[in-house]
């Protein structure tokens, strides 16, 4: 079998400038077997691993096109983009905009984007200082009955972290309370737990619109999980379409072959891109990196369509 391919392209310099807006590249010739994973994350949300650390392990996995989609920030990309060039893995720099509509968590993928755009920067920052505030209120409820405090959930948060569920529940782990984060969130952590707080979220249409004004590529995550809870239907994502969603997560270990074929059928018939992810988050679940993958063709798609090149090494 052939070789998977690797670039000596210049990475892109991660300055401010370059940073903020990049011309559209040309893009490497993404031939032969070539491992792309496009969807990760590191410390910065609540991944386990430093976004270096992240850029590393897929490497050792054999990931050859690395997405870090930390949720609602960009502060990983600058040590993203160093480690990458460091361990020979492309880089597609994203975010995970965490969103709501009608009491359904949906998240929005953005690749590729401005990351100085100011109103994508307003609306991550309220993302993340309401996030920070539920936190503190959950933590509240939760130290009435477990040994918590907001104190040793900080003790589990990295520096420039946001804040989420998943730090509590490592808090929670840390106490003795439970064995690991999926059965914190099965039960304490649950929304339907008597704990649970409910924090702001933006409209999916409208963080759609967000992504494209900052010259990004919006892709639906995981869209049918029905095991995370209740999912979009086909009415409302045809809405994002219209607002101008560019693809959808199909390849994901929370869909079944049933939601795979579904989702194949709407991005056929809306010629909308595909993409395959891990959705990795270290130690904080069971995914794996490359586990699940991108075809060459979509991401040649994504990247026509971004702002920002993807980072070669």
């Amino acid at each position: 079998s052939a070789p998977r391919t690797r670039w000596t392209s210049p990475v892109v310099p991660m300055t401010t400038e370059a940073n903020a807006r990049a011309e559209p590249a040309s893009g490497p010739p993404y031939a032969g077997r070539v491992l792309i994973d496009l969807h990760t994350h590191s410390t910065v949300s609540d991944g386990t691993q430093p976004p270096a650390e992240v850029v590393a392990s897929a490497a050792q996995a054999g990931v050859d096109v690395l997405g870090l989609t930390d949720h609602d920030s960009t502060a990983g990309w600058a040590d993203a983009a160093a480690a990458a060039v460091e361990h020979g893995v492309a880089l597609v720099r994203g975010v995970e905009i965490s969103c709501a509509r009608w009491g359904t968590s949906v998240h929005l993928l953005g690749y590729l984007l401005d990351p100085l755009s100011a109103p994508l920067l307003a609306q991550m920052e309220l993302s993340r200082s309401s996030r920070e505030s539920r936190a503190r209120r959950m933590t509240e409820r939760l130290g009435r009955d477990y040994p918590i405090t907001w104190d040793d959930v900080l003790a589990q948060v990295s520096r420039g972290t946001t804040i989420g569920r998943p730090h509590l529940a490592d808090a929670l782990v840390a106490a003795g309370s439970f064995r690991d984060r999926d059965a914190a969130f099965a039960t304490a952590l649950h929304r339907s737990s008597e704990y649970h707080v409910a924090h702001y979220a933006p409209d999916p249409a409208d963080a759609v619109r967000l992504v494209l004004e900052a010259g990004g590529v919006p892709v639906l995550a995981h869209p049918f999980a029905h095991v995370r809870g209740r999912v979009l239907d086909d009415e409302t994502i045809e809405e994002l379409v219209e607002a101008g969603l560019a693809g959808l997560e199909v390849e994901h270990r929370d869909h079944d072959d049933d939601a795979r074929r579904r989702l194949r059928e709407i991005a056929l018939q809306h010629d909308l891109v595909t993409t395959g992810s891990s959705d990795y988050h270290g130690t904080g679940k069971l995914n794996r990196l490359g586990e699940n993958a991108t075809d060459p063709e979509q991401l040649q798609r994504i990247e026509a369509a971004g702002t920002l090149e993807v980072v070669l090494p």
